[in-house]
């Protein structure tokens, strides 16, 4: 289920938006603190975000540019504000797809589909895991937060994109090893431990503290 943030000050709007997205079966939270809306970005951890450009506190342009620091998420533009000039700079802050108010909800929910198919359906695949700001590219094995990339080896890589494919799911130590090592019967079982911890680290020192965290006699999740 993807799930989508509505950040929209007109209630009516918003409100009615959510109620027509979610009869697609979308997950759909609406920011409610206008001069925190990155803090609901990060619990919410959206696959879509619908933006207004006139909001209180700071506009959505503002806004845009902050998700842009940290993620690569689709953004649509949803403004009455539809002269062109408004429009590039949507464009050019990061925006996907501009949407003028008043619009046909049937309209809107086929550009979401449309987005979300191009970006996320990659062989059936996600292509970019988000977790708390972290971004993992399925399509060139890089991890980036906060603007920084991090480097990771081939098997850090493949513990990270399993335990993101499942998060908030413990991922048993078995299924793992399987997935690093299915040819190889014969890998010693502290090997894995190894790879965690040596992951766990780079995570840390990046500013992603207990990022993976361990389930005794398990497995391990991130959450």
């Amino acid at each position: 289920m993807y799930r989508i943030l509505i950040v929209e000050d007109d209630l009516n709007i918003a409100n009615g938006l959510k109620r027509h997205i979610e009869t697609w079966g979308f997950s759909v939270t609406c920011v409610e603190e206008f001069q925190s809306v990155m803090e609901t970005f990060f619990q919410v951890d959206p696959q879509l975000v619908l933006l207004d450009i006139t909001l209180p506190f700071f506009n959505g342009y503002h806004w845009c540019s902050e998700i842009r620091k940290i993620s690569k998420v689709p953004i649509i533009f949803i403004s009455s504000a539809s002269d062109n000039m408004n429009m590039v700079m949507a464009m050019n802050m990061g925006g996907d797809d501009f949407v003028t108010k008043p619009f046909d909800l049937h309209m809107l929910t086929a550009k979401i589909q449309a987005i979300l198919r191009r970006t996320y359906d990659f062989g059936g695949q996600m292509s970019i895991l988000q977790h708390r700001g972290a971004m993992l590219n399925v399509s060139d094995a890089t991890l980036t937060y906060e603007g920084q990339k991090v480097e990771l080896t081939k098997n850090e890589y493949k513990i990270l994109q399993c335990l993101m494919e499942q998060k908030g799911k413990v991922v048993s130590r078995d299924a793992l090893m399987e997935r690093l090592w299915a040819t190889d019967s014969f890998v010693d079982e502290n090997t894995l431990t190894v790879n965690v911890n040596r992951l766990r680290k780079k995570l840390e020192a990046a500013g992603l503290m207990d990022f993976i965290m361990t389930k005794k006699g398990m497995g391990y999740l991130v959450q």
